[in-house]
């Protein structure tokens, strides 16, 4: 037992020994450990105690060793011992202090590791009171200056930074009472003297408790854990900032979630800056002069005043093709380039607040493997651009102006395509004039995405038009209409040559509103879309409460008409489910929320197209789940200055009475250029009526930017025109009155048809 020190060697069992080996003392300690009592073995020669009497060679001062002892049993326990004289006046006597040799191996490895352990500078290990003082340390409790040099009896707020030592005493406390170990947790510890970040630490802790004591303090381990902690966050960043970027195939879209990864958190600003021709789907190409033109396209953090986006920068590709760490402005900064394929596409920029740590090695590589990644992502964008730009230019070519101006109302239109990887959707719109000044107001959306929808869209579209043109009451169109989706779904199904790279779309929804501005009624049907808005003059908001009837090609089942009659001035607002369902489904809360918008934008008093704009206003193009259609219609209604009718009984002679009229009428409206024609197109149309129809039989003008001219009977035969051969005595009334006017039709009425014409107003 060499060197060896015990707290407790007052338990240790002992014997005394007189100078001839004669034990005279025995302890209480030693009669536990052999079972032996004093009675037995005081004055008898210690050599008898051992199992092997041979190996005892009498007493020496300072002796140590390990023996084995026969216990009250006869059966052997090793023993390690030590001779230690005592000095006393008299006869010389020794103690002899032992215990079993497996407990004293233990000490001894618990004396080595604890002496080791306070000795090494890896991890930091402190030993604190029940007051929470520190008793003792190891030489580098912490792995950086601004200690000082002896810490015994002081606290951690005697050195570190308040919040610093508060939060670490308050985990220390928690061990102390509870008794509960604390497992690498971390905190940032900073000194109070050290001017620097500070250092990440994991700390691990234990209680100190001697069995049936009160807590005598924590013994805590401090483990430097800064590195691995920037490890893991670079790790973590390079996977949020994968993540990001994946997520988009808009270029803009790109780059704004690039340099919001980036900042704040690896850097206080972020600036990603890509060629023009990449924002427009293209692959850059250097300038005459060797430059490449990059745009500021996305800022995160603290540089949107003095780094605002759209700010032009030319560049010498060679140069910007390597990343550098730099300063700007006193800022730490680092540039990566944004590479794919060999081409430079832009650069990523990052900043540091002014003062702050450079940034090093590792964050340059880390930067540049963040920024070949998301060039790669920013290449897909571009290319995804360029195809998208095609499929929506299709798409546009497909649909109406964006503004119309007709007697019946005044239109606007938003379309918003979506950026998804299913290419945009079959949304589509129309505005229609029909006869008689009315207007037809049309919103649609073709399931599913890309140039199938699109395709189907410019079908369904096409035939609308085609049964608007007949003037069918909205619900019998879509009756029509559903049996042509239907078709088209019979086609798909049977189209098995594999050629096909995804399902074509199976349904559609449609709405189908009728407006006429004479007698202002509004007229509407629905296939599985969401009712239109009204918004009055006076402000007031509402939901057309029409019951949609299931989408088109479901077949089978029949549609509702509803009508309704909106003061002119009046908005409806036509749209599609993109606009309301918000990527959340939730068809109520965005209807909703459709509405407060319509209450924002002042639809009844403003633009149109500046009032859809708002309307639309804040939808992140290149997050929208499906297409967004909007559709706006201010309402118009003729005065009743500006029609004339009247009713003819079903007599010859009745004709030239009604030309006399119709005379009248056009020169009291200033048309007197137009009456000789009007006249000829009411007498033959009012003939044939007569002749093939009987009565009653109705003639009506209307002036709206054309002059109109319709005569009503009771048949529901319709007129065709034919060519009449020299020797034929008729024939040729509808011929004549499709050469005097500039457009000519009939129409299904309730009481029977209508024959109508068009004339252009004079040029002056």
């Amino acid at each position: 037992m060499d060197n060896y020190r015990h707290p407790f060697i007052g338990s240790m069992a002992a014997a005394v020994v007189d100078a001839e080996g004669v034990v005279v003392g025995w302890t209480a300690a030693a009669e536990e450990l052999l079972g032996r009592g004093a009675d037995e073995v005081c004055g008898r020669p210690m050599g008898e105690l051992l199992a092997d009497r041979a190996q005892w060679t009498g007493l020496a001062a300072g002796r140590s060793g390990q023996a084995a002892l026969l216990d009250g049993h006869g059966r052997a326990t090793e023993v390690a011992y030590r001779v230690l004289p005592l000095v006393a006046a008299g006869p010389a006597r020794f103690l002899v202090i032992g215990a079993p040799a497996t407990e004293v191996a233990r000490w001894r490895e618990d004396h080595a590791f604890t002496r080791e352990l306070f000795l090494q500078d890896r991890v930091g290990l402190a030993v604190f009171d029940e007051h929470l003082r520190l008793v003792r340390t190891n030489t580098h409790l912490l792995p950086y200056t601004g200690l000082p040099t002896d810490l015994k009896g002081r606290r951690l707020t005697d050195f570190l930074r308040t919040e610093d030592a508060e939060a670490i005493e308050e985990l220390l406390r928690d061990v102390l009472d509870s008794g509960r170990p604390l497992v690498l947790p971390e905190a940032m510890v900073r000194t109070v003297l050290d001017p620097r970040g500070g250092r990440m630490m994991g700390i691990s802790a234990f209680r100190l408790q001697a069995d049936g004591e009160q807590p005598m303090g924590v013994t805590a381990l401090f483990t430097d854990v800064t590195e691995r902690g920037r490890f893991r966050r670079r790790l973590e960043l390079l996977h949020r900032a994968t993540a990001a970027v994946g997520g988009s195939l808009s270029v803009t879209g790109t780059c704004t979630e690039l340099a919001a990864v980036l900042a704040p958190g690896f850097a206080d600003a972020a600036v990603a800056e890509v060629a023009e021709a990449v924002l427009n789907g293209d692959e850059p190409e250097p300038e005459r002069t060797g430059q490449l033109v990059l745009r500021r396209t996305a800022v995160a953090g603290d540089a949107g005043g003095s780094l605002p986006t759209g700010t032009t920068v030319a560049v010498d590709p060679a140069e910007s093709s390597a990343p550098t760490s730099t300063r700007s402005g006193g800022r730490p900064a680092m540039t990566a380039p944004l590479r794919a394929r060999g081409i430079l596409l832009g650069r990523i920029c990052v900043y540091r607040e002014q003062g702050a740590e450079p940034y090093d090695d590792a964050d340059l590589d880390l930067l540049q493997e963040i920024a070949s990644r998301a060039a790669l992502a920013l290449d897909n964008a571009r290319r995804f651009t360029r195809e998208h730009r095609a499929a929506v230019s299709l798409q546009r070519s497909l649909l109406p102006p964006a503004e119309t101006d007709t007697p019946a109302a005044l239109t606007a239109s938003v379309y918003l395509p979506t950026y998804t990887d299913g290419g945009v959707g079959g949304d589509w719109f129309d505005v229609i004039q029909l006869s008689s000044a009315r207007i037809a107001l049309v919103v649609g959306d073709v399931v599913g995405h890309g140039l199938e929808a699109t395709a189907t869209m410019g079908r369904l579209r096409t035939a609308v038009r085609t049964l608007a043109d007949l003037d069918l009451a909205p619900d019998e169109l879509l009756v029509h209409l559903d049996d042509l989706v239907s078709q088209l779904v019979v086609e798909a199904d049977q189209d098995g040559d594999g050629a096909r790279p995804e399902p074509a779309p199976a349904g559609a929804t449609c709405l189908y509103v009728v407006y006429d501005p004479v007698s202002r009624r509004c007229v509407m049907a629905s296939a599985g879309h969401p009712p239109p808005v009204v918004v009055r003059p006076d402000g007031a908001i509402g939901y057309v409460d029409l019951n949609p009837g299931p989408p088109l090609g479901v077949g089978g089942f029949p549609f509702e008409a509803v009508e309704i009659e909106p003061a002119a001035g009046s908005v409806l607002v036509l749209y599609t489910d993109g606009l309301i369902a918000g990527g959340q489904g939730d068809l109520e809360e965005g209807m909703a929320e459709l509405r407060t918008r319509l209450g924002r934008a002042g639809v009844t008093s403003r633009p149109l197209a500046e009032a859809g704009r708002e309307i639309t206003a804040g939808l992140p193009a290149h997050r929208l789940p499906d297409d967004v259609t909007l559709l706006l219609a201010r309402t118009r209604a003729l005065p009743a200055g500006d029609t004339a009718a009247w009713s003819v009984e079903p007599d010859p002679a009745a004709v030239s009475r009604m030309r006399g009229e119709v005379t009248r009428q056009l020169e009291s409206w200033g048309l007197d250029d137009l009456v000789f024609t009007t006249e000829l197109v009411v007498s033959e149309l009012v003939t044939n009526a007569i002749r093939y129809a009987g009565g009653p039989v109705g003639v009506r003008l209307i002036r709206a930017e054309r002059l109109i001219c319709e005569v009503s009977d009771p048949s529901s035969t319709q007129p065709r025109m034919r060519r009449a051969r020299l020797t034929d005595e008729g024939g040729r009334g509808l011929y004549l009155v499709a050469q005097l006017t500039s457009r000519w039709g009939s129409r299904y009425t309730d009481q029977g048809k209508a024959i109508w014409t068009e004339q252009e107003f004079p040029a002056q």
